[in-house]
């Protein structure tokens, strides 16, 4: 099996590119960005949970803090877009090899809309064009109308973790509906490796079986219980699904999103292999 991690990505004036066969992962979840959330509390710590990011093979993280929810009125959007700045400057100051793009993990909320138009919150990358959704933990709730609304402005939702929410992990038919709606779902590399307990780690691989999964991110928030294991991940999925599928999750279509590109699903792929067949 090759390690991705062997090459980097290549920033040109349109975006990042793969510079070969063999590229960084793209981590499209994290919480890296001191003192906003309940990740690292003071810059030392954030940079260390970078270079552990770093050093887990992946090149490109989206910085995603908690936005809405009980952050509500903080962490907007010009905030963590600033904070973004000077915290690849510190990286390159440290000589530490990653970038950081500006995003956001939105608590699910009907005013989601308005304050995207606002710009209030923000998209991955800041490109736009996709949306990171966090659930209500406590509660289990249909977010439908708030896809179609996101929709018709152009932007597609990517729920995360859905696999450590307790209904969904129980009844994850629920969530049929919300793909079929034009969500993505991201799960989180830990819970493939069972850091949340067996029964989170049974969703995560019955969704990613499924061909539900679309990416796994890190959602690191430090170096103790949320460190980042994408590489660990990574060499798992290939192990039991094949290494197609690991790139697709842990790279292709995270890349997809730092360019604003369509992103793969299971049956798009299969379809694309078929055509090559043909």
């Amino acid at each position: 099996m090759t390690d991705p991690s062997s090459e980097n990505l290549t920033k040109t004036e349109g975006g990042f590119v793969e510079s070969s066969a063999q590229s960084q992962y793209i981590d499209i979840h994290c919480h890296c960005i001191a003192g906003v959330d309940d990740g690292p509390e003071t810059t030392p710590e954030s940079l260390a949970l970078c270079r552990a990011l770093a050093d887990d093979g992946i090149g490109v993280v989206i910085a995603t803090p908690h936005q809405l929810g009980r952050f509500s009125g903080s962490n907007e959007a010009s905030h963590i877009r600033q904070a973004v700045s000077v915290l690849n400057e510190q990286l390159r100051h440290n000589e530490i090899s990653l970038t950081v793009m500006p995003g956001g993990d939105v608590r699910v909320d009907e005013r989601i809309c308005q304050l995207l138009e606002a710009d209030k919150i923000l998209t991955l990358a800041d490109g736009g064009r996709y949306i990171l959704l966090e659930l209500p933990h406590e509660i289990f709730i249909d977010i439908e109308p708030l896809l179609v609304g996101l929709a018709s402005m152009g932007v597609q939702s990517i729920i995360s973790h859905p696999e450590r929410h307790r209904v969904l992990s129980k009844q994850p038919e629920k969530l049929l509906k919300w793909l079929d709606s034009g969500a993505h779902l991201q799960i989180t590399a830990a819970s493939l490796l069972g850091e949340f307990g067996s029964s989170v780690q049974r969703a995560a691989w019955h969704f990613l079986v499924c061909g539900w999964v679309s990416f796994v991110a890190t959602d690191a928030h430090d170096l103790y219980g949320r460190r980042p294991l994408m590489r660990a991940a990574f060499e798992d999925i290939s192990a039991r699904l094949g290494e197609t599928t690991a790139r697709e999750v842990c790279i292709a279509n995270p890349l997809r999103v730092l360019e604003g590109k369509d992103i793969q699903t299971a049956g798009s792929m299969e379809q694309e292999r078929i055509d090559e067949r043909v």
